[in-house]
């Protein structure tokens, strides 16, 4: 069934029929926005019909359709019934294939809208499916509603009825677009509200409403950071007054205070955590900076009152040794008081002379953060000190080299890389080229110049290098000690191989040391020669010419040697051990080298060596420290250095007296200890495993 919407009067014209005045059929308003004709009106009026004439079902009664000669014809034929629908009246007309069935028009009223000049999603030009569906039930049930026309009536002009499609398709159209307005603002509503977590940052925290970016309620915030809308905060500030506070966080806060924020959209991270943790860090960082900067306060003040004993234990040993002397002498009063008035004035110039000769600290400077430094060596021409570390950039440049570190401004300046093990042994020859020797636990020993920086010969021994030392008589000629107790000769112009080998029958364990004693015009031991030092013993080798090499064992102790270091002008060694049944504390020799006269052309001179004197040390000594015997800077003897493991200290013997002059307090055991002079002044070097601290000598 087709159903057309009225919505102006309409007229309803019948050709040929006289139809007596009926009364306005009844119309009732309900919910569903329909008024349908009662069945009773309709009835009487079929009745009324004289000549019933069925109008066609596609006819279309219409106001804009009835006009000119349309019309004229119209009423000329009959008489002219006119019917004024209200506003929302919906006509009903049977269709083609509908039963036939006598009487006027169904009519079905649909409440109007509120506001015809505005309609809305719920207006009367749609027609919801569920009325099509109840129409449908009640035209199927029902016999339908005829109208009555004359016979031979033809159907509605074509123009008539497409003038009255256009408005239903306008009318359509723009009901569904309300329709689609009106679901996309749902959707949006649904969008907004489904989804509270992403909108939390852009709401007021006040009124709980978002923010505007202009307007009354645009983004303001106070001095402490915290973002309101701006009626909101400045209300909130009136209110309270003068005691006017953050809603957030409680500071202090006054109208004044309000600064408008120019942010079209604001998105911050929340990184107070993160703040948190590095303010943390940074108090943690300066209080250790402190802390470390306080020992270092009290590690100097222990030394100088270390040193102040040691000074104290000296001056008492002198007295005793003086009263001693006094007490056997049986010279008379006189004499006696004479010297006893004269013996504190000789002792007071002689402590004021030990006061003024000794070493006083420097500077300490750091190596390397993480450790493992193990040998130190000093090089003349370039007033720098040289000390071993791992590479400090082990992911780009793996391996092991060297630090320096100038003495003109007591600094390091860089890294240079040499070996790809630890290195155990440096050294430098007499002629002043800086040509680096270093032997290494990477089976290779290399020549690098400190000029440029760069390795320019490297050997390989085959086996791990323990040490290293030049030939001061020859330079051209370099010692390897390997762990299997043998050396190698390397010949500098020789870039190929060693060209000779010292193999010792009775050494098997590892050359910790290596020291070569030049030749020099002294009656007691005028020949040259290489000191070999192992684990169980030392020996001499005697340089009889350029090529050939004679053995001398030295009497030293069974076992326990752990490193040989010369004094050549005194022609002294000084031997280390470490504690062991017959001792069970370190202790240094200070040996003699000697060489007995050839009686007869059969029998060779032999070289050996006699105990001068013995210091002592602590009970500890699981490192191989190479300790040092020199001349003293005074002019006077010669001095021993010797690092001691138990107090992590450098102790300072009179090689003539064997007296304890200094003990010189350390972080680390000592490693390795080196004297040195720049500009006529003397140095001490020690080195521990991360730091070096220098000595100056007053």
């Amino acid at each position: 069934m087709e159903a057309m919407e009225v919505d102006s009067a309409v007229e309803l014209l019948a050709d040929e029929l006289e139809i007596a005045p009926q009364p306005e059929p009844r119309s009732t308003s309900d919910s569903g926005s329909s008024t349908e004709v009662d069945e009773e009106d309709d009835e009487e009026e079929q009745r009324a019909v004289q000549t019933p004439v069925r109008l066609p079902s596609t006819w279309a009664f219409s106001q804009r359709a009835m006009d000119g000669a349309a019309v004229a014809s119209l009423a000329s034929q009959g008489a002219l019934i006119q019917r004024r629908l209200r506003q929302g009246l919906r006509v009903h007309y049977p269709s083609q294939t509908a039963a036939t069935s006598r009487g006027f028009p169904d009519f079905h009223l649909r409440a109007p809208a509120a506001s015809m000049a505005e309609p809305e999603s719920g207006s009367t030009t749609e027609v919801s499916e569920s009325e099509e569906d109840e129409e449908r039930r009640e035209e199927s049930t029902s016999d339908g509603a005829q109208a009555v026309v004359p016979d031979g009536s033809a159907g509605p002009p074509p123009a008539a009825t497409d003038q009255q499609a256009e408005p239903q398709e306008a009318s359509a159209s723009i009901s569904a677009t309300v329709v689609d307005s009106g679901r996309t603002e749902a959707t949006g509503q649904d969008s907004q509200t489904s989804n509270p977590e992403e909108n939390e940052g852009d709401t007021c925290t006040i009124c709980f409403e978002s923010w505007t970016t202009a307007g009354e309620h645009r983004l303001s915030a106070l001095r402490c950071g915290h973002l309101f809308g701006y009626t909101c905060i400045h209300r909130w500030l009136k209110a309270q007054g003068s005691a006017a506070k953050c809603p957030q966080c409680n500071k202090k806060a006054k109208r004044s205070d309000i600064v408008l924020l120019y942010a079209p959209k604001l998105r911050a991270l929340d990184n107070s955590e993160q703040e948190s943790l590095k303010k943390s860090l940074e108090q943690e960082q300066s209080l250790r900076r402190k802390a470390e900067l306080e020992s270092a306060q009290y590690k100097l003040k222990l030394q100088v009152v270390t040193t102040k004993y040691g000074h104290a234990q000296q001056e008492l040993q002198e007295l005793r040794t003086l009263m001693a002397q006094t007490g056997r002498s049986s010279v008379s009063s006189s004499t006696s008081s004479s010297s006893s008035a004269s013996l504190p004035f000789s002792l007071s110039q002689r402590v004021d002379g030990s006061r003024a000769a000794h070493y006083s600290f420097s500077k300490g400077v750091l190596v390397s953060q993480a450790g493992g430094c193990r040998v130190l060596a000093y090089c003349d021409p370039l007033s720098c000190l040289l000390a071993s570390q791992p590479s400090p950039h082990s992911t780009l440049v793996p391996g092991c080299g060297v630090k320096k570190l100038s003495m003109v401004n007591m600094k390091t300046s860089q890294y240079v890389p040499i070996h790809s093990k630890q290195i155990r042994g440096l050294s430098f020859n007499n002629r002043n080229d800086s040509l680096l020797l270093s032997a290494a636990l990477d089976t290779t020993i290399k020549l690098t110049s400190l000029l440029t920086n760069t390795v320019v010969q490297t050997y390989n021994a085959g086996k791990p290098v323990w040490s290293c030392c030049w030939c001061l008589d020859n330079s051209n000629y370099v010692y390897a000690g390997l762990n299997n107790g043998s050396v190698l000769i390397y010949d500098t112009r020789d870039t190929s191989t060693h060209v000779q080998e010292l193999q010792t029958p009775c050494l098997r364990c590892p050359v910790t040391s290596l020291c070569y004693v030049p030749r020099a015009a002294s009656s007691s031991f005028p020949c040259g020669g290489l000191i070999a030092g192992s684990l169980v013993g030392g020996c001499f080798w005697e340089q009889v010419n350029e090529t050939t090499y004679r053995p001398h064992i030295l009497p030293l102790e069974n076992a326990g040697c752990i490193d040989i270091q010369v004094e050549a002008e005194s022609r002294h060694c000084l031997v280390t051990y470490r504690p062991g049944r017959t001792n069970p504390n370190l202790h240094c020799v200070l040996m003699s080298l000697t060489r007995s006269p050839q009686q007869d052309t059969a029998q060779l001179p032999s070289c050996s060596c006699s105990p001068v004197q013995t210091f002592g040390g602590g009970s500890s000594c699981k490192l191989l420290t190479k300790n040092a015997v020199f001349k003293s800077p005074a002019g006077n003897g010669s001095l021993v250095c010797v690092g001691d493991e138990a107090s992590n200290s450098t102790m300072i013997w009179d090689a003539g007296t064997g007296s304890l002059l200094q003990k010189l307090q350390a972080d680390l055991p000592v490693l390795d200890i080196t004297p040195f002079s720049v500009n006529g002044e003397h140095f001490l070097a020690s080195l521990t495993e991360k730091m070096i601290k220098l000595y100056k000598w007053e």
